[in-house]
């Protein structure tokens, strides 16, 4: 039931919420993109996606990782911040409307791949992401079954971002990328 609460009809966003839980709303959900009623978790990865083009276009190119290694650090102490208000809200131990963790697992691409055009980081890097968030291979399967709550939800999403990047490394190496 995404976008709606668990015990009302009424959508979420014209819920009358306190000013903490709409703060809190709005940062679980990348800013609303994890109410979408279809892939919220690749709606809210758009949202790395774009902060990741805000910064290489608002800073000189030797700040980026730097600025975008920020932008994670912020985005997961949001993460696991806002996730216990989201369980809870949402009655779930992973709500398909949080997706800050999605925005915090793409982010770890562009911090740790810093080759290639910015549209091949980009393109490469979300469905990269999106497939092993998706997937959850090991050892993301293992940190998502094995960590409970907030920690568990952040960590597998960081995981696949790594494995993204492992990836695209080895299409760098290949020529594909770059």
């Amino acid at each position: 039931m995404t976008g709606m609460a668990k015990n009302s009809r009424e959508p979420l966003l014209r819920q009358r919420l306190s000013g903490g839980d709409r703060t809190n709303l709005f940062l679980s959900t990348a800013l609303g993109l994890g109410l979408s009623p279809v892939a919220p978790g690749t709606c809210g990865t758009l949202l790395g996606v774009l902060l990741h083009g805000l910064v290489v276009a608002a800073f000189p190119s030797s700040w980026n990782v730097y600025v975008l290694a920020a932008v994670l650090i912020v985005t997961c102490l949001a993460s696991r911040m806002t996730a216990p208000w989201a369980m809870k809200h949402w009655k779930s131990d992973d709500p398909k409307p949080f997706v800050l963790d999605e925005v915090a697992g793409y982010l770890v691409i562009p911090v740790l791949f810093t080759e290639g055009q910015l549209w091949e980081v980009m393109l490469w890097g979300f469905l990269l992401f999106r497939f092993f968030d998706i997937v959850k291979l090991p050892p993301a399967r293992q940190v998502d079954r094995s960590l409970p709550g907030a920690w568990g939800i952040l960590l597998d999403d960081l995981v696949a971002g790594v494995q993204a990047v492992l990836v695209m490394y080895v299409l760098l190496f290949l020529g594909v990328i770059g």
